[in-house]
C-alpha cells in the first residue's frame, strides 16, 4: 500500500512539511507512562508562555485552516486540541499506549500525528481533496460524506480516514486493542516544518523500538517523492 499527498495538496500548499513511519508488533499492555512524561514536561514548559494559539506550528495551521474556508477556532488541527484541553485539564487520557505515545510527542512538538491502523485501509491512502461521494465513519457509529473539495485522507474503497485533513480521523481505521501494523503521518506548515517533522519522526521511531522492540521504517515526503510504501512487515 501507499501513503502520499495528492499532486494538488502539494501545489496549494508548498510549505508542507510532511513524513510518514510504519511498524508492527504493536500490542495493547506496555506501560508508556514513564516514556511520555518528558513529553509531557516539554508541553508544560511550552505552554507556560501562553497559550497554544501563539506557538508557530499552531498559528500555521490555522491560517492553513483558513486558506480551507473553516474557522480555525470552530474546527482545530489535532494538536491544537491536544494542546488546549492538556493546558485545561493538565492531562490526557488513557487510550492505548500508541495512541497515548504519540499523542505526548505530538503535544511536544505542537504538531498534527495521525495513527491509523493499517488493517482497516483499503488499498492506499491518499491525502486528496474529497469529490463529495466518499464515507466517514464518526466514533458515534454515524456516517457523514464531506465536503466536495475537503480535504482528507481517501483510501481506494472511498472510505475518508480523517476529514477537515488535520482536524478530526475516523473510526474505521482508529487503533484498537488488536491492532498490531500502524501507519504514523505527521503534517505541519510553519516555518521549518520539514525538519521538526523528521525530528518527530525520529523520536517516535525511539520510542517504539525501546517500548516494543519493533522495527519501523519512515520517510519524508516532497512533490518529488510523494510515495511512501507501507505494506508488509517493515524492515
Amino acid at each position: 500500500m501507499i501513503f502520499r499527498h495528492s499532486e494538488r495538496i502539494w501545489a496549494d500548499y508548498p510549505g508542507l512539511g510532511a513524513g510518514a513511519l510504519h511498524a508492527a508488533g504493536i500490542t495493547p499492555t506496555a506501560d508508556v507512562s514513564a516514556r511520555i512524561a518528558p513529553f509531557l514536561d516539554i508541553a508544560r514548559d511550552r505552554l507556560a508562555g501562553g497559550s497554544e494559539s501563539e506557538l508557530p506550528e499552531i498559528q500555521a495551521w490555522r491560517r492553513t485552516f483558513s486558506l480551507m474556508g473553516l474557522k480555525p477556532t470552530q474546527y482545530r488541527c489535532a494538536s491544537e486540541a491536544l494542546l488546549r484541553r492538556f493546558r485545561q485539564e493538565g492531562a490526557l487520557p488513557a487510550i492505548h499506549p500508541v495512541i497515548d505515545l504519540c499523542n505526548a510527542v505530538s503535544l511536544a512538538f505542537a504538531i498534527p500525528v495521525a495513527v491509523f491502523d493499517t488493517a482497516r485501509i483499503a488499498g492506499g491512502l491518499e491525502v486528496r481533496p474529497a469529490a463529495g461521494d466518499e464515507s466517514y465513519l464518526t466514533f458515534g457509529g454515524g456516517t457523514e460524506a464531506p465536503e466536495p473539495g475537503e480535504v482528507i485522507f481517501a483510501d481506494a474503497a472511498g472510505s475518508a480516514h480523517a476529514r477537515r485533513w488535520t482536524n478530526r480521523q475516523s473510526a474505521l481505521s482508529a487503533i484498537r486493542p488488536e491492532t498490531a501494523d500502524v501507519l504514523i503521518v505527521a503534517e505541519a506548515q510553519h516555518n521549518g516544518a520539514a525538519a521538526d517533522v523528521e525530528r518527530l519522526l525520529g523520536t517516535v521511531a525511539t520510542e517504539l523500538r525501546e517500548v516494543w522492540n519493533t522495527p519501523s521504517r519512515r520517510a519524508m515526503l516532497s512533490p518529488a517523492t510523494p510515495d511512501f510504501a507501507f505494506s508488509g512487515a517493515p524492515d
